[in-house]
């Protein structure tokens, strides 16, 4: 909360605070309503520092969550041992933890119930806004309000050119049931890690969550080795038994982007890791805006506000990061091999003809060749060892092997290329 503190002032903070928790009380009140078992509960979130570079964080969070009256205080220990504990702990009050594929499965079924129509595997390719019309893979849809709510609107738009694009992985370990206490624990030092138990099918869990790495632009597999040694601190010989991980998108001025676009569409976007909170407040700002409804909160969100002063330093970080990628690719270019060399399971830039293609050679030894040219904004891509894809590290799109696009906002896949049997 102190980076909206610094950026903005108290006054937004406490209204982020309040929206906020206006939405997780919608989430509890219609978990209970509609009976939807997703394992609601009550929680408190544990913040603490186990470095001393990280201690002026939580100096930082704890007198600006004041500021934002959120309700905190400070504890000595944490309700587990752990070495290396640097500063007092600052613990944030009635939170909460849910399953939300169980909760959006049950609202789900309540819409269709009430007539609301769902269509799910018809990925949106074009968009016509002047025409109020969406064309999907199977067909097109016409509307008299269109929602982009997803984690960056497809092909261009200026929420783009604001938004921070990240990739966090995330591992579950089988622990001894009431090992680990509840709640939720963020971890801030050489790590970054967010913690919690989970149990299910008479199983416990320790879900652990590392820090934010740019997509595209990181390796992948160092990225989730230090996640996985990172968790082991806390549970030595603990069995891992998932690892998965997703994307989120950052507004630079720490707000997400909620409301009507210049085209006259809605978007919901630039949510951090925070869509469960502010998916819910921005389905409550847009449906206020649809029923003529005014909604005290959507004037902060606005999607077509501007706001590059409060969001340059960050902004100036992003781009850094995008020009010296494109730098290194365009200019410098990036390592190639011959084709010879690619071995099973693995993927480079390789020298086919004259031509750079990005190849991936499968364990069976089949290739897939494609252009390593973003369709987006022309960004060269890079291979994702861990998930097997070609990511962009420009706007976050992303490729399978054989160019089929995994996550937009780019709209056409990888063009394919063809090689000669070798």
């Amino acid at each position: 909360i102190h980076a909206i503190v610094d950026r903005w002032d108290s006054d937004v903070a406490r209204t982020v605070t309040i929206s906020r928790r206006h939405a997780l009380e919608q989430i509890e009140s219609r978990a209970e309503k509609y009976e939807i078992d997703c394992g609601f509960r009550r929680c408190s979130l544990y913040r603490y520092a186990t470095s001393d570079d990280a201690k002026e964080f939580l100096e930082r969070e704890y007198p600006a969550s004041l500021e934002a009256a959120l309700p905190v205080r400070q504890e000595e220990k944490l309700p587990f041992p752990l070495l290396h504990l640097c500063g007092p702990v600052v613990v944030l009050e009635n939170q909460a933890q849910f399953d939300p594929h169980a909760y959006v499965s049950g609202l789900a079924r309540i819409s269709a119930g009430q007539g609301c129509r769902i269509f799910e595997n018809a990925r949106v390719v074009e968009l016509d806004t002047s025409k109020r019309i969406v064309y999907t893979e199977k067909g097109k849809v016409k509307a008299k309000e269109i929602v982009l709510a997803t984690h960056s609107p497809i092909d261009f738009h200026l929420v783009q050119a604001e938004m921070i694009v990240n990739r966090e992985y995330g591992i579950a370990a089988r622990i001894e049931r009431s090992s680990f206490p509840p709640g939720i624990f963020w971890e801030k030092g050489t790590e970054q890690l967010s913690i919690r138990n989970l149990e299910v099918d008479q199983q416990t869990f320790l879900i652990s969550v590392g820090g934010a790495y740019k997509t595209g632009q990181e390796d992948a597999t160092t990225n989730l080795d230090r996640l996985e040694a990172a968790t082991r601190t806390y549970f030595k010989r603990c069995e891992i038994a998932f690892r998965w991980s997703a994307q989120n998108y950052r507004a630079a001025d720490d707000l997400p982007y909620i409301g009507r676009d210049a085209s006259g569409c809605f978007v919901a976007t630039g949510f951090q890791t925070d869509g469960l909170v502010y998916g819910t407040l921005a389905a409550a700002i847009i449906a206020d805006e649809i029923g003529g409804s005014n909604n005290v909160f959507a004037s902060l969100y606005k999607a077509d506000r501007f706001s590059p002063i409060k969001g340059a330093k960050r902004m100036a970080e992003e781009t850094k990061g995008v020009l010296t990628s494109l730098v290194k690719d365009y200019l410098l270019g990036q390592e190639i091999i011959p084709l010879s060399q690619l071995m099973p399971n693995t993927a480079a830039m390789v020298e086919f003809e004259n031509e750079t293609l990005a190849v991936y050679r499968d364990k069976n030894g089949k290739l897939y060749a494609v252009s390593p040219v973003c369709t987006h904004l022309k960004c060269k891509v890079h291979w994702n060892d861990v998930e097997s894809s070609w990511d962009c590290p420009c706007h976050g799109s992303r490729f399978a092997p054989d160019g089929t696009i995994i996550e937009g906002p780019a709209t056409e896949p990888l063009t394919q290329k063809f090689l000669h049997k070798r």
